[in-house]
This record gives structure tokens, sequence and C-alpha cells, in this order.
């Protein structure tokens, strides 16, 4: 794949996408080398959020799909926030909404995606 990509473009999917797993990972190591300081408490939440976005965006520059980025991006969240309400203790106002949202959204996504008028 790397051979059909331009060089400049490839390179910054495969950063933003290492970026993005290490948020995942290792949140709070990140935001000390980054930033000088460890994320701590809901910063982490936030952080994983974003290496997701990353990621995401690496999967639409790598296969030329803003399609699939974004249902990357709305599954993964789905399934992060969701972990975060029942598991990790999170309860804000909205979500569950969001939960709701972005699964309804990956739904209609992974819907478009599987058609073969997209693909």
């Amino acid at each position: 794949m790397i051979a059909s990509m331009k060089w400049p473009l490839a390179l910054a999917a495969i950063g933003e996408a290492a970026t993005g797993a290490a948020l995942l990972i290792v949140p709070s190591s990140v935001g000390e080398l980054l930033l000088g300081e460890a994320l701590t408490g809901m910063a982490n939440a936030v952080a994983r959020v974003a290496g997701t976005a990353l990621i995401a965006l690496a999967v639409a520059c790598w296969r030329n799909s803003p399609l699939l980025g974004m249902l990357t991006y709305s599954a993964v969240v789905t399934l992060y926030l969701a972990y975060l309400g029942l598991v990790g203790g999170f309860t804000g106002v909205l979500l569950w909404p969001a939960v709701a949202a972005h699964g309804v959204l990956s739904v209609f996504l992974g819907r478009m995606w599987l058609s073969t008028e997209v693909r």
C-alpha cells in the first residue's frame, strides 16, 4: 500500500497511528513526554479519545477513505465511552446520549461502507 501512496502522506499516517496507539496505551506517559507533566484522572480518558481520533485519521489517509476513518472513530469511541460509563464510573449527563449517537452513527456508516456503491 505504501508504494501507491505519496511518501509524505504515508509517513504522516504512520506517525499519527503510532501517536494514537501510544495515547491509547500509555496516555499519561505521552502527556509527560509532550507537555512535561503526566496526565491524571479525566485527562487520561480524553487523551484516549484523542488517540482514537488519530488512529481513525491514519486509517482514512492510509485507505484513502474518509468513510472508513469516520467508521473507525465512531465505532471505537462508542465502545470506549460505554466502557467508561459501565466500568469506569463516569456519569456525565451527556455520556449515554453520546454513546447512543455514536452507536447509531456507526451502524449507518457501517452500512454505507458495506454497500457496493461506496467501496
